[in-house]
């Protein structure tokens, strides 16, 4: 078993982190394949693209879009990662556990909230006009 000096110590390779890069795309594909929000996150970020394409936004709103959208998907994956380590440390209901798994869950929805409020600054008046002018 390797201890922090041991990695701090040891020689970079491009191999490593080539290898490490690969784990993390493994990351991603088994977040999206097992995490029904991602999904859903997902179809939803697909929607806001196409309609910042549709207004034609400009180059802060498109800045703002990609942040929001990086912001709820990076908040969706860490909630993810920490239920699944605390369901495989501690199966059985847990007061703490359960704390701890929902303050994970309010940190995706206030990552929503955040998003959500940028989609409505930049979309809102366009859909208001679009749909009643």
């Amino acid at each position: 078993m390797h201890n922090s000096l041991d990695k701090k110590n040891e020689k970079f390779s491009v191999k490593k982190r080539l290898k490490s890069f690969e784990y993390a795309f493994q990351g991603i594909k088994s977040f999206f394949i097992s995490t029904h929000n991602a999904r859903i996150h997902l179809a939803i970020s697909v929607m806001v693209i196409i309609a910042a394409i549709y207004f034609k936004i400009s180059l802060i709103e498109w800045i703002a879009v990609v942040y929001a959208i990086g912001l709820v998907f990076t908040a969706e994956a860490f909630n993810t990662a920490v239920e699944e380590w605390v369901d495989s440390i501690q199966p059985d209901y847990d007061k703490k556990a359960g704390r701890v798994k929902d303050i994970s869950a309010g940190a995706v929805l206030i990552a929503s909230i955040v998003a959500a409020v940028i989609g409505i600054l930049i979309f809102g008046t366009r859909f208001y006009n679009l749909i009643f002018n």
